[in-house]
């Protein structure tokens, strides 16, 4: 993990400014103390980080808990009756993981997976827009449609008209400016621009433009317009933040619903942000899934007994850190110890943090995670992808995540139940090595996605200097998402040594340079 030390702490430094407000945020947010946020956020990095098998992606206080959250508190009767659920919950994650019950996240089509990033990227652009312009009326991490207060997120962005603060915008404005010229031009320019990263140089500016504006009747930027981490008078006053679980109410069957709801909601987000994360990243790394739902199950039960709130993989974290360069999971470890060292040592220069600065590094991760070109792409490859992602981004922008990714699911299988019937026999492999260590793998008539776990699972499995025979010449049907799988196997295929040969109506070729390029050449179907 330490090799790529030089890519990893110039990621954990964004990450640790993107989960800070979002850590606080989700905590106001869920009507928990501000701290069992922050709490959450190092566990998420440090626990978690060094506990699971995902090299980029990072955990924490998830947003979309935070309605649950919010109602059982008000349930239970207190915060500390709440955390013996949240220990409960991860005492169950530990089942799931045991039980193999990561394999769900193969299930969710590609088209779905692409849809919730791209529905996520929206929803952050359109909840930063009033923090950008110095319009704070909801905290940061609340990604509900209709906000806490029953306003839509669009009746928020027009509100915000009339709430424009002339100091937070224009620091938002030189943030934005900065992150977009450090991207664009200075990482060119020279290792010195890489090493330091832009949101590092926007949020020091955005700290010296409030303190040299505090006092300016214009440019003065409020303090609910800051971040607002606790200040801690002594050590005795910091550790009076941790508050503890109240294991008399276990006996409670409230407790136990509870501890289920939050097990298998953050189980979901879970599995689907690694399954979202493994998609984005470069090289293309493969999660092992159990093991993550015993990471992540680890880190509620450590979460709940001192005070945090309940833990899930986030994907805003995740995909600022493959933005930023992270390549091992010491980006995700050290932004926890960030998180610490922090609030321990400099919680009053956090607290000079524009708000609006930090809204301008998650607009620049939303646009990423939603650019105009891959709605194109989508429509491009067809009805059977486009309208599962559309459906997809809809749902997530218009009612929350889950609601979102179930509608899209319903429409992708519809859409499939439509278009192919079910065939059991859709994978056949025959060794014939003789100590060659020679495979053939004959694909059926359809291939959808549904088959994707069983295909990873053989490919995967496949040992080093291995002779692949990929036969397709039956295949009439083949989903989007295997070929997406062909296309990131040969990238392993060419590290483990494995030469594939590709059998199809139209000839063979050994090592295709691109599947996807190679099926787009397929005659359609009828």
């Amino acid at each position: 993990m330490f090799k790529t030390i030089k890519n990893d702490l110039p990621a954990s430094i964004v990450v640790f400014f993107v989960a800070l407000p979002l850590c606080l945020g989700i905590a106001l947010a869920s009507g928990a103390p501000l701290f069992s946020g922050v709490i959450a956020g190092i566990i998420g990095g440090v626990i978690v980080g060094t506990l699971s098998g995902s090299k980029i992606g990072v955990s924490g206080p998830a947003a979309g808990l935070a309605a649950i959250v919010l109602a059982a508190i008000a349930t239970l009767g207190s915060y500390e009756n709440f955390l013996v659920a949240v220990v409960l919950g991860g005492v169950i994650q530990l089942l799931f993981g045991i039980l193999k019950a990561g394999i769900i996240g193969y299930y969710f089509p590609s088209s779905v997976i692409k849809g919730m990033l791209t529905g996520i990227g929206i929803i952050i652009i359109l909840k930063q827009i009033p923090h950008f312009f110095g319009y704070d009326a909801n905290p940061e991490g609340d990604l509900l449609f209709f906000k806490l207060d029953s306003k839509g997120t669009f009746s928020e962005l027009i509100g915000t008209i009339n709430h424009i603060k002339l100091g937070s915008t224009l620091i938002g404005v030189i943030g934005l400016a900065i992150l977009i010229l450090w991207d664009k031009v200075l990482s060119k320019k020279g290792k010195v621009f890489q090493l330091i990263q832009g949101p590092l140089v926007a949020v020091m500016v955005g700290i010296i433009f409030f303190a040299v504006t505090k006092s300016n009747e214009v440019l003065a930027i409020a303090q609910s317009h800051l971040v607002n981490v606790p200040v801690p008078e002594d050590a005795s006053s910091f550790f009076g933040q941790f508050s503890f679980p109240n294991f008399s109410v276990i006996t409670n069957p409230d407790v136990w619903i509870i501890a289920f709801t939050i097990a298998l909601v953050a189980s979901l987000e879970t599995l689907l942000c690694v399954e979202a994360t493994d998609k984005l990243d470069p090289n293309k790394n493969v999660t092992p899934t159990n093991r993550e739902l015993l990471a992540q199950g680890t880190g509620n039960i450590i979460s709940g007994m001192v005070g945090g709130l309940p833990i899930t993989q986030v994907i805003v974290r995740s995909s600022a850190n493959i933005q930023s360069g992270g390549v091992s999971k010491m980006s995700a470890i050290i932004h926890g110890l960030f998180l610490i060292i922090s609030v321990i040592l400099i919680p009053k220069l956090l607290n000079m943090i524009p708000l609006s600065v930090l809204a301008a590094i998650l607009l620049v991760v939303g646009y990423k995670l939603a650019k105009p070109s891959l709605f194109k792409k989508m429509y491009n490859l067809g009805w059977k992808q486009s309208i599962p992602f559309t459906v997809t981004v809809l749902g997530i922008v218009f009612i929350d995540l889950l609601y979102g990714i179930g509608l899209g699911l319903s429409v992708g299988i519809i859409v499939i139940l439509i278009k192919s019937y079910q065939n059991s026999h859709f994978l056949h492999i025959e060794d014939n090595s003789n100590g060659k260590h020679k495979i053939k793998m004959t694909f059926a008539e359809e291939v959808t996605f549904f088959n994707k776990g069983a295909i990873l699972k053989e490919l995967d499995s496949l040992p080093r200097d291995t002779f692949l025979e990929l036969d397709v010449r039956k295949t009439r049907y083949l989903d989007n998402d295997i070929i997406e799988i062909l296309e990131d196997f040969a990238f392993k295929a060419n590290e483990r040594d494995i030469d594939i040969k590709l059998i199809s109506e139209r000839g063979s070729v050994e090592n295709p340079s691109s599947f996807i390029e190679f099926f787009k050449l397929r005659p359609k179907s009828t």
